[in-house]
Parts: C-alpha cells; structure tokens; sequence
C-alpha cells in the first residue's frame, strides 16, 4: 500500500506541475515577463499543494489505523489473554505472520478470526486513509490552479512553503533531542525512585560508588539479590580511554592539518586526504580486531620487556586504536577550518616580516581556534561514544584505575551489556543502564560547555 501510496503521489505531483506551468503559460499570453512570478513557481506551488496534503494525511492516519486495527483485532480474543502487554504482542505478532501467510503450525479458531478481522480492517483503513490523502490533494490543487493569474504570487507562497518545511526539519531534530532526554529522565527516575525497584541504589550511592557489578541474584539461595551500581569506576575508564585517544589523535590530526593546508602541494594534498578521511569509515568492529590481535599484545610484549604488568586487554591498547579512529575527524574538520581563514590575514603577518611558522602559530591557528576546538570535541564525543573498540580491546572488567596497562570498561559498554537479549523493564539491573545514559549525557553536555568557555576566552577576534 506504501508502494502505491508513493507512486500515486509522485504521479500526481508531476502532472500538477506540468499543469499549473500551462496554466501561468496560458495566462500570461505570451508575455512571460507580465507575470509576478515565473510559470516553474507555480508548477512548484501545486505540486507542494499535492505533496503537503498527501504526506499529512497518511502520516495521521496510518497510526490511527494501526491503532483501531489492533483494538478490533484484540476484541476477537478473551480478556484474560490480552490482559498484559507481552501477551497482547505475542497474539498480535502471530496474528500478522497468519495474515501474512507466515504462520507455521496449527492456527486456532480464534486466532483464525483474529487475522481475519486484522487483513480486513487494516485494508479497509488505509483504503480510506488512501482516498483521503488524493481527495485532499485534488481539492488544494484546484485551488491552486483556480488563483493562478498575472498578478499572484506564486514565488512568495511558494518560499514561505520551504521555510516551513525547514522549520518543521528543525522542529523534528530539536523534538528527537527533547524525546530522547525525557525518555531516559523517566526510566532513570524509575531506576532510582519506584518502590517496586528492588536492589536499586541512591543518587550519592550511584555517583560516588566505587563498585561496579550489576549482576543480581536470580534465586534467594545464590546470596543478596542486590548489586553494585558504582558509578565512578566507569566514569574513569572512559576517561582514561577517551584521553589516551585524543592525545593521540589531537597532536596528529592537527599538525597533519596544518600541514595539509599550509604547507602540501595541490597534488599531495589530493591523494593524501583522502587517504587520511578512509580511516572514518574503517569499521569499528575491524579496528577492535586490530586492538585485540595486533596492538594489545604488542603491548604486552614490550611491556614485559620493560618488567611490567600488562593486562591482555588494557585501555592503552583501545586507547591508542581508538585514536587512530578519530584522527580524521580532528584533521579533516581543522583542515576546513584552517583554510576558511581569510589570506589577507597571512599577507598582513608577511607583510610585518613573520615567518610561516609564525604566521600559522600567531596569526592562523588563533583565528581558526573555535573550529579547532569544535574538531576536538567532535572527536572526543566519538571517541566517548565507541563501544566495539573498548568490548574487544579493553574487556568489561569495571576497575578503578589510572593505570593504562589494566583492563578498564566504559559507560557505553555497559550500557550495551546491560540491554543484552531480551530484558524487563523493571528491575534495577536493566534501568541502570537508562541512569548511565542520563550521566553520560551530563558529561558530554559539560564538555561542551567548557569548550565554549575556552574558545570565548581564547578566541582572536578581528574588527
């Protein structure tokens, strides 16, 4: 239906384009230059009249169908079977594999009825939700086409349909943020305040705790059936790895952008960015393999060498990859920058007798400061964020340390291990993960603000 929905309406949007560029045609006589606005704005204008109404209406009332679709479906079953949520899905679930002919075994009565009720109400629906959406689009084409003239403002309307549109692709980015946050706020106050949480710990016990093991008793004979919601040695094995890496990619990124745009010909410069820009889009899970086969126990070799402990997974190792990682972000993005620095500021630092190296030191790198540092929190971020690199390199073992040679985990890798397989929503091991993302949310939100301090404090500004 989808399908059809789409075809009908890239259908209809071409012919109300065509029509309405005839019409504005028509209209003017010959004497394009008689119209306010060029006959390809109106042609435009009715094909939004078209595409607006269309996507509207669909976007209302599938979810609407969808909603009186499983009511109607759930009407065919007793009350005690779609008494909870699961139960419900379940049903539903076999309900359409049935209806959609992937039912193996043998279907019962009701549930025979059941998809029944479901293909036809669902048809019915977005039948309707079909006839509403062209029903729609033909009556703002028409008055579209009715109001086209020598006089009308098809340019001015049709601008004002863009705006909109980038406001409301705004709205949905600015809303997802907004909806992420309050999703993760309401299940962390679960995890920290609903009474029927057991095992869960305080706000300060979670912040300050210096002990990490979610894992909870499943039966009353295997011990307490509370566990250690630390959140500290986390904390500092994500900012151990995340330092270890950024002081990797930070001086290389940057002296490699300096010289990318200072100082390499146009020839090098075209083959050697690229190059530099493909380790972004190695994947994660072939660099965690790097870490763990090659990096970690060359690691290891050489620190036994020099007489010391190392680990066989350790942050160092997922430090150092993760570094590589996110050189590009850090060279790339200073690279843009760099070069968007205007050229009479290099020709005045010449002119008064400085050298390159200090014209970059003293003149470039202050002017293009915000954007360096937007680089290096772009790439921190990232490098916060990594999981695959941390699972395969540095292990899950919750230590608190500073030191690189032990085995550490993160914040995000808990967060994945923790959401593992299928879970219930109530109890505190599954909804600290929720906790960790609010935190981890706080922290990234700090860094940034610290950025922002640093670059209104440090930044040249010109007049």
């Amino acid at each position: 239906m989808l399908a059809a929905y789409l075809l009908v309406l890239t259908a209809l949007m071409g012919a109300a384009y065509l029509i309405a560029r005839l019409r504005a045609r028509a209209v003017a006589g010959g004497k394009l230059s008689a119209l306010h606005s060029l006959p390809s704005y109106h042609g435009l204008l009715a094909a939004s009249a078209i595409l607006v109404p269309m996507l509207t209406v669909y976007m209302a009332g599938s979810p609407l169908v969808g909603w009186l679709t499983e009511a109607r479906t759930m009407e065919q079953f007793p009350a005690a079977l779609t008494a909870g949520s699961l139960q419900r899905g379940a049903i539903l679930r076999d309900v359409v594999n049935l209806a959609a002919g992937q039912y193996s075994g043998d279907a019962s009565a009701e549930l025979r009825r059941g998809a029944e009720v479901f293909a036809t109400t669902n048809r019915i629906g977005m039948l309707a939700v079909f006839a509403g959406g062209v029903v729609a689009a033909l009556a703002a084409f028409g008055w579209i086409w009715s109001h086209i003239s020598i006089s009308y403002r098809a340019r001015n309307r049709f601008e004002r349909v863009v705006k909109l549109a980038l406001m409301a692709c705004a709205a949905v980015a600015v809303l997802t943020t907004f909806g992420i946050v309050l999703s993760v706020l309401g299940e962390t106050y679960r995890f920290f305040f609903d009474p029927g949480i057991k095992g869960k710990p305080t706000v300060p016990e979670f912040l300050f705790g210096t002990s990490w093991s979610p894992q909870t008793a499943l039966r009353p004979d295997q011990g307490s059936d509370a566990g250690s919601f630390g959140f500290v040695p986390l904390l500092v094995g994500t900012l151990l790895i995340t330092s270890i890496a950024i002081l990797v990619a930070g001086p290389l990124g940057l002296m490699a952008a300096i010289y990318l745009s200072e100082y390499a010909g146009p020839r090098f410069r075209a083959v050697a960015k690229p190059l530099l820009e493909i380790l972004a889009g190695i994947p994660t899970v072939v660099l965690g393999f790097f870490a763990a086969l090659t990096v970690a126990p060359l690691i290891r070799s050489w620190g036994e060498a020099l007489g010391l402990t190392v680990a066989s997974e350790s942050a160092l190792a997922a430090g150092l990859v993760m570094g590589m990682m996110i050189i590009p972000f850090v060279s790339s993005l200073s690279d843009d920058v760099i070069n968007a620095v205007p050229r009479s500021m290099r020709d005045g630092s010449y002119g008064i007798g400085a050298t390159k190296s200090e014209t970059i030191r003293l003149v470039v790198l202050p002017a293009a400061l915000p954007g360096v540092v937007s680089a290096f929190m772009l790439a921190i971020s990232r490098a916060i964020g990594e999981t695959m690199i941390v699972v395969m390199a540095a292990g899950l073992a919750a230590n608190l340390t500073i030191n690189p040679l032990s085995a550490v985990t993160t914040i995000t890798v808990q967060i994945a291990s923790l959401l593992v397989g299928d879970q219930e929503f109530d109890s505190a091991k599954t909804l600290a993960a929720f906790a960790l993302g609010f935190a981890l949310f706080f922290i990234t939100l700090a860094l940034n603000f610290i950025a922002l301090r640093v670059v209104n404090r440090y930044r040249e500004r010109y007049v």
